[in-house]
């Protein structure tokens, strides 16, 4: 197979760009500096694109590699003739390679194999081939064999129908057919093991649907309600039409002593060998392609998570509301730095709102609290009453916002927060995460599993590895496109850095603390275990501010350098111009990019990459994103009603919908339906999380705190 041909044909891009970032990943680089850096040589693919080329170059090498394996192993046996190495060369996927692998693959013994050792492959040819004009019980006496435990005709016979069953089973062309078929025509079947018991899959009690129409989410669903018990799930395939099949395949022509038993084997074959394995590998195969679509969308939502803007400028008050252990409450400053902890008792059981409130007013008046970010958890409607109070009671501007704080108590007990708070307790630790999350997402959430930020849908049911690895390549993206402060970013959101590993980034920070703060790019050589190579990949995502060469607080790449000094020194400025801002219109005076990337030797993409950056030096793309909605009031649920309109903020893109914040502690739903006028196929067609919506009430359950919204206003 020729990989780069079918890269191309498969992602719809041009061959020698997939050359070029092949020979770029094989070379080591990571896929935000070839994205960021290398944009002439692939012709400027996106992150996106690169990442599902390198996923693809792996599967498709992997597969080369089994055809090697299996050609070889076959030919050991010297039963590789030409027409079988053509049809496993031209197979495209694993599973192809595996069925015209079954026949020759070691087996353990079976009933076929055992039936061979006894002597009786003559026999199951000769039913097979249909030789025969007598009745096959007199066949069959030629074979018997007390020695080898043939004790009877029937027992030859029967042995006979083993083997015959067996190579049926194991014919590629087949197990292809039949897999194929069920896939169009085939169905999956549920129903509850207790039909009476209450659970969340009622839904699925008595359910049927055709597997090629079977959504990505009620696959995750069965398979979690069959893991827990609760239901019973098969595949029920045209079992007529598939019998049908075979014995055209099998019966070669009408033989009265001999068409019986065929079709016996036929039948046996197909229920006994081919069912149950098709079906095992239907299922894996809908799982594999449910938890594909669900590991994208989970990708796509943490995407919008982590590149939500910054609140820049703020004190923030971190409440980590609770009941009985009291609200812990973290100041912290601008830059992130915990000024003050404490624990307040306001909620229930001690009920002490007024000390509460004369705490939190002595906390304002002294660090300048404008803004206060409380998690969403148990008693955050409760906190959010008082703090709704207390805020009619003060003078000064404050205004509060609900966080989610899925992932802060598994931050707060992990080893990480443990070395940046020694001295906190869980709670104090929690607080100072909701609080800087709301500061600076992105540099508080890559402390935490991606997998334990909650905007994902079934998440602990997938391929872990597979998860993990998706969610990490969106951290990296995310990290890479905002970039860093290399003297202030921590270890946790250096690792996320192009070529930087989880021991460099500690090796940097250590490296900090010992000589002080970083003044030129080019420092990081001097960090144990960063290598050129690693410079290479990591030196263009990191800045520094108020260094000694101003371009080192731009995303232009220290290899661009002399390149961008001389454009500089062609317009009329000089270095220290560009953090002055002196260079926000430097692209007007540039006439034909290409001439001047030629004169500069750089690529054209590349010069126009330098120009933008040095218009708008460091900029961050985080603040094209719609803020977050503040808040100086609370709604209650039964504040509720059809047909009122309010804005929210959307929480989690799941298959079937979204679910949307509009400040009562409850997410409402906004079905795929009601989303827009115009037919979409996902919701993140027309949504994304962190997206300030529209929505009206459709229908309020106070009794089962459902919500429904519509965005069809």
């Amino acid at each position: 197979m020729d990989i780069i041909a079918k890269l191309a044909e498969e992602l719809q891009i041009k061959v020698p760009q997939v050359q070029a970032a092949v020979k770029l990943i094989d070379e080591g680089n990571t896929i935000p500096f070839i994205s960021r850096y290398r944009k002439e040589a692939t012709g400027a693919l996106n992150d996106e694109v690169l990442r599902n080329l390198f996923e693809r170059l792996n599967y498709l090498r992997n597969l080369e590699e089994k055809k090697e394996q299996v050609l070889s192993t076959i030919e050991e046996q010297g039963k590789l003739t030409e027409e079988l190495k053509q049809q496993i060369l031209a197979a495209e996927t694993l599973v192809a390679v595996e069925d015209l692998y079954r026949p020759y693959r070691p087996k353990r013994r079976t009933r076929a194999t055992i039936a061979k050792e006894k002597g009786l492959e003559p026999l199951a040819n000769i039913i097979l081939l249909q030789m025969t004009d007598k009745p096959l019980e007199q066949e069959a006496e030629k074979f018997l064999n007390p020695e080898k435990e043939v004790h009877s005709v029937q027992d030859a016979i029967a042995g006979a129908m083993d083997i015959l069953a067996e190579g049926i089973s194991d014919e590629a062309a087949y197990r292809k057919y039949i897999r194929d078929l069920t896939m169009r025509t085939g169905k999956i079947v549920s129903v509850a093991k207790d039909p009476e018991a209450e659970s969340v899959y009622e839904m699925y009690y008595e359910f049927e649907e055709g597997l090629a129409k079977l959504a990505g989410h009620r696959i995750l669903a069965l398979n979690r309600g069959e893991a827990e018990k609760v239901l019973s799930v098969k595949i029920e395939a045209p079992a007529e039409q598939i019998l049908q099949y075979l014995e055209k395949k099998t019966i070669i022509r009408d033989n009265p002593h001999t068409t019986e038993t065929l079709q016996a084997v036929v039948e046996d074959s197909y229920k006994r060998l081919i069912a149950p394995a098709i079906e095992r590998e239907i299922r894996s195969e809908l799982t594999e392609r449910a938890e594909d679509g669900a590991i994208k969308v989970f990708g796509k939502n943490l995407q919008q998570l982590l590149m939500q803007p910054p609140i820049a400028g703020k004190v923030v008050l971190g409440w980590d509301p609770a009941f009985r252990t009291g609200c812990k409450l973290a100041v912290v400053d601008s830059t992130g730095k915990v000024l003050d902890t404490t624990v307040i008792y306001p909620t229930a059981p001690q009920n002490k709102v007024e000390q509460s409130k004369a705490v939190l007013k002595k906390l304002i008046q002294k660090y300048g609290i404008s803004l206060i970010s409380v998690g969403n958890g148990t008693a955050s409607r409760e906190s959010e009453m008082i703090i709704v109070d207390l805020l009619k009671e003060i003078p000064e501007p404050v205004q509060y916002i609900i966080v989610n704080e899925a992932g802060a108590s598994v931050y707060s007990a992990s080893k990480l927060a443990t070395e940046e708070f020694p001295n906190f307790d869980v709670g104090q630790r929690s607080a100072a995460s909701i609080a800087r999350r709301l500061q600076d997402p992105l540099a508080e959430l890559v402390k935490i599993d991606p997998k334990s930020i909650g905007v994902g849908q079934y998440q602990h049911d997938m391929n872990q590895k597979k998860l993990s690895g998706a969610l990490n390549g969106v951290v990296e993206d995310c990290v890479n496109k905002v970039g860093v402060d290399l003297n202030t970013a921590s270890a946790s959101l250096l690792e996320y850095i192009s070529g930087i590993s989880k021991v460099i980034a500690k090796n940097i920070v250590a490296y900090r603390e010992e000589n002080g703060r970083f003044i030129t790019r080019s420092q990081l050589l001097k960090v144990a275990k960063l290598g050129p190579k690693a410079y290479e990949q990591c030196a263009g995502f990191m800045r520094i501010s108020g260094g000694k060469n101003p371009l080192d607080g731009t995303s232009v790449h220290p290899e661009s350098y002399e390149a961008a000094l001389k454009l500089l020194n062609r317009l009329g400025y000089v270095p220290e111009d560009i953090p002055n801002g002196k260079l926000s219109g430097i692209s007007k005076k540039i006439s034909d990019y290409k001439k001047l990337a030629g004169e500069l030797e750089i690529g054209e993409m590349t010069l126009q990459d330098i120009v933008k950056e040095l218009e708008k030096p460091a900029r961050d793309p985080r603040d094209e994103m719609p803020k977050p909605i503040l808040r100086t009031d609370v709604l209650e649920m039964k504040d509720l009603t059809p047909g009122m309109i309010l804005k929210g903020t959307v929480r989690n893109v799941i298959d079937f919908g979204a679910f949307v914040d509009i400040g009562v502690h409850q997410d409402g739903l906004v079905h795929i339906s009601q989303m827009t006028e115009r037919y979409i196929k996902h919701p993140l067609e027309a949504v994304s999380v962190g997206d300030i919506v529209e929505v009206k009430v459709m229908s309020v359950d106070v009794a089962k705190k459902r919500i429904q919204l519509t965005m069809k206003i």
